[in-house]
């Protein structure tokens, strides 16, 4: 009988400029199982994250002469990496343009290091799971072949996503799973928890958080304005709504 092998422990870059905070996370993180290396600048970061495989970036917004959102946004066009923000409490907005250049969660500061492991542990375990889950084979519709709306047609065989003009557009698993819930019930406000469950991301593991950075990354793809959307609108307090017509093809 083959002997079952431990997972790799999960390598996570932190890119802080307090040497303090640094060493208190390198001491707390490997003590639970992760390997940490800590950075202070953006150039250390992108030379780390050239060198070496990182499976998670803590990335502070307020570094000493740097942007942060800009430092984001140059990992995110690099990889798909899952990134967790430390960010100040009054920071709101970019938080928002965090999450929309495609930052995974945040932390605000001042943090507790266990609310933090708590959060990369939450992230690398569904960014786990979305490995996975895109690479299984898609499920067959055997009724339905595409979904048209507002110049876009999403072919649920081929799972792409095409503008009028021909253009594609790439969408990941989670994206892909979203839209066709979306779809699947136009014009209908729909929870939180309901499109968990739709997309495919219902676990205990999993924060409402998901689905809003999820509707945040769609909203960059399909949306003219994604800052003031007309798709994919926001019902406060409930969830969100797909706020045009579609048509099936069968």
């Amino acid at each position: 009988m083959p002997i079952a092998q431990d997972p790799p422990v999960p390598h996570v870059l932190v890119v802080d400029d307090d040497p303090a905070l640094r060493e208190l996370l390198i001491d707390y993180l490997g003590e639970n199982e992760i390997r940490v290396t800590a950075v202070a600048d953006g150039a250390a970061m992108l030379a780390t994250f050239a060198d070496e495989s990182i499976d998670l970036v803590v990335l502070d917004l307020r570094l000493q002469g740097e942007d942060g959102l800009d430092l984001a946004r140059r990992l995110r066009e690099r990889a798909e990496v899952p990134i967790v923000l430390l960010t100040g409490r009054a920071e709101e907005a970019d938080r928002v343009m965090g999450l929309e250049l495609g930052a995974d969660d945040y932390v605000t500061k001042p943090f507790s290091p266990r609310e933090l492991l708590a959060r990369i542990r939450s992230v690398l375990r569904r960014s786990r799971i979305s490995a996975r889950a895109a690479a299984e084979p898609p499920v067959r519709e055997e009724r339905r072949r595409a979904f048209r709306f507002a110049g876009w047609e999403l072919n649920l065989g081929t799972r792409r996503l095409t503008a009028r003009d021909g253009r594609r557009v790439e969408l990941s698993n989670q994206e892909f799973n979203l839209l066709v819930a979306f779809c699947s019930a136009p014009q209908r406000v729909l929870s939180r928890d309901q499109l968990l469950g739709l997309s495919r991301l219902n676990s205990a593991e999993v924060y409402d958080r998901t689905i809003d950075v999820q509707v945040l990354r769609l909203r960059r793809k399909i949306e003219p304005d994604p800052f003031n959307p007309s798709l994919i609108v926001t019902e406060r307090g409930v969830g969100y709504a797909f706020d045009t017509s579609v048509q099936t093809l069968v």
